[in-house]
């Protein structure tokens, strides 16, 4: 072990630590208000449903814990425990060690390894606690099935996607890394434009629209807010799920509005339109492209540092590695920086929930804030969200504000009057 090394555990320690402690406030927080329904709630959610919510947050939170522990132990014996090293050699036996068919046979067996290591927990959550509380569809010959395409899928596009960083890592000199990392952002860019048309029908069936008042209430909305869409299309979410939701997906011409069966199932024509309007909020501000320019941001200081740390002994050595090729050098930085990113994870949450009020409030003006109060609610109660999260935990790991706080401020949204509605359909 070197300085690294010690570095790396305790972070690790220290992670592992903070995460168990916001797991654990969590559950003894929505415990403490089981038994009674929010004030802002009481006229909305029955008690049965506000504790069935309770009691399913508690049981996803409770399977986080062994799971973050083992998560723990597992990435220590890859690391410092020599499990990489050993893979290394063991494949070096097969391939030419340091070669372009070693580099990916090495990253590929690292996938499956972690594959087969979180195989128990996904069965668990889909088969135990979301079997438990109703929600999962999921047969296990679907679940079979889903594997062996998601396999498939990952060898077909992700092999040769990491024999050509590879290559690039090897064949493009000092600044490799600036390659790499415009290989990248071409990936991502290309992906997002074919995932709706070729990816995503591999796994769900994607159907128009077919209730033409919804269709011509939905078509209005989209010209009233100036948005272009490829289509408009029913997904059979309720196929693995009871769980409701709508999304876009794609970019530029290939953008489609998607929402699930479940979702229209149970909201009624001004419900389905506020979400919708929510969802044109986040296109309306931009948030896809911020996102992206994050990301840009991001990958391109981490490269950065990645082609840095390629001329660093220490670095491999104080993650348990003798070899220093460039296979050895993506695994290790890929195992290592969520470690050391954590931290990072509540200004993440912060700017998402910065994004999900702006677009309640371009909701909110676009078709009304009390069709998307009424929509929010029933997906709370129907997708057993709980209503009563720890701030702490919700801090650091929530996307989307807690439901008092977005209710409230819908409401507030409401009755504000039409110059406050006006200022956020200019925004």
């Amino acid at each position: 072990m070197n300085a690294f090394s010690i570095i790396f555990l305790a972070a690790l320690l220290l992670g592992l630590a903070l995460r168990l402690y916001l797991f654990v406030r969590q559950i003894r927080y929505v415990a403490a208000h089981r038994s009674a329904v929010p004030d802002a709630f009481q006229a909305r959610i029955e008690l049965p449903a506000h504790q069935r919510a309770a009691d399913y947050t508690m049981a996803r939170v409770r399977a986080r814990l062994p799971e973050a522990v083992m998560g723990a132990v597992w990435l220590l014996w890859l690391t410092l425990g020599g499990l990489l090293q050993d893979l290394h050699g063991l494949l070096g036996g097969v391939f030419d060690a340091g070669g372009l068919a070693h580099g990916v046979a090495f990253l590929a067996s690292i996938a499956v390894l972690g594959w087969v290591f979180e195989l128990p927990f996904e069965l668990h959550r889909v088969f135990v606690t979301e079997a438990r509380f109703g929600f999962n569809r999921v047969s296990p010959t679907l679940f079979v099935a889903d594997s062996l395409k998601s396999a498939a899928l990952g060898a077909a596009i992700g092999l040769p996607l990491l024999a050509g960083v590879l290559w690039l890592m090897g064949a493009m000199g000092t600044y490799w890394w600036i390659y790499v990392w415009g290989a990248w952002l071409g990936f991502n860019l290309l992906a997002m434009l074919i995932w709706p048309t070729y990816i995503a029908p591999l796994f769900n069936k994607f159907e128009p629209l077919e209730d033409e008042t919804l269709r011509e209430r939905v078509t209005r909305l989209l010209s009233r807010c100036g948005f272009q869409s490829k289509g408009l299309f029913v997904m059979d979410g309720s196929k693995r799920s009871a769980h409701g939701n709508a999304y876009f997906t794609g970019f530029g011409s290939a953008k489609r509005i998607v929402f699930f069966d479940t979702l229209l199932n149970r909201l009624d024509g001004d419900e389905v339109e506020a979400v919708l309007a929510h969802e044109l909020g986040h296109f309306r501000h931009g948030h896809v492209r911020k996102r992206i320019a994050m990301m840009s941001v991001a990958s391109f200081g981490f490269l950065a540092l990645l082609g840095w740390l390629a001329g660093q002994p220490w670095f491999f050595a104080g993650l348990g590695m003798q070899a220093q090729d460039t296979a050895t050098l993506l695994a290790l930085f890929m195992l290592a920086m969520p470690v050391f990113l954590l931290p990072a994870t509540p200004l993440m949450s912060y700017w998402s929930r910065r994004h999900e009020y702006e677009a309640d409030r371009y909701a909110a003006a676009n078709a009304g804030a009390r069709p998307l109060v009424s929509a929010l609610v029933k997906l709370y109660r129907d997708n057993a969200s709980t209503l009563t999260p720890d701030p702490w935990y919700s801090g650091f790991h929530d996307s989307h504000p807690p439901a008092a706080l977005r209710i409230a401020h819908l409401e507030q949204i409401g009755t504000a009057g039409p110059d406050l509605t006006a200022t956020a359909a200019a925004a």
